[in-house]
């Protein structure tokens, strides 16, 4: 018996795909065939954020996995495609970077009382009907960085760019001769293999 495969909603937000979703597929080509339409993978935060993980657990029981004693929930794994995140409190002022520091054994200092606990989000993947709003970036993240006017990039477009794969300053050149590789003295026009 093969692994089973996450079977994703099919829906136009986050919303309809907790709801109500058209239907649930595991590959682009099923989706976009029972949506009609072109489809995009998408994984977004939905509802509020709540004080506790144990709080946001209770809100969408059934939906997540839960090892509380007493509440155990075990998602089966077709339907593993909402997930638990935690997320930063909107803050009041602006937080200084922690810098690192060897005390009592511990790398990083005790967490500052007066800086917000993090705030827990359902994140739900799904397949969205229809094209995304703002176009990725085609760029490397490092020239868009340098332009001018860098600093206007929308969200949707900074998420685009960090999740794009990394893309090489010039193609890279083949190699006449591998690690394992070696020329016999004999026969100098002939690669061989050298274990």
């Amino acid at each position: 018996m093969g692994a089973m495969s996450v079977l994703y909603p099919v829906a136009e937000t986050a919303e309809a795909a907790l709801q109500a979703p058209k239907g649930f597929c595991a590959r682009e080509r099923e989706a976009a065939g029972l949506a009609g339409e072109a489809v995009t993978f998408v994984t977004e935060a939905v509802g509020p954020a709540f004080a506790s993980q144990d709080a946001a657990l209770d809100a969408y029981a059934g939906r997540l996995d839960d090892e509380r004693p007493g509440r155990r929930v075990s998602v089966a794994p077709e339907q593993r495609w909402c997930a638990l995140r935690p997320v930063a409190a909107p803050a009041k002022k602006k937080v200084q970077p922690a810098e690192p520091a060897m005390k009592d054994g511990r790398r990083w200092p005790a967490r500052d009382p007066a800086r917000p606990a993090p705030l827990w989000r359902l994140s739900v993947s799904y397949w969205r009907i229809g094209k995304l709003a703002s176009p990725t970036p085609t760029e490397a993240a490092r020239k868009l960085r340098r332009q001018e006017g860098a600093e206007s990039l929308d969200p949707a477009a900074l998420r685009a760019l960090a999740r794009q794969p990394m893309q090489a300053v010039r193609p890279q050149q083949p190699l006449d001769i591998g690690l394992f590789e070696t020329r016999p003295p004999e026969a100098p026009h002939i690669l061989m293999p050298d274990e």
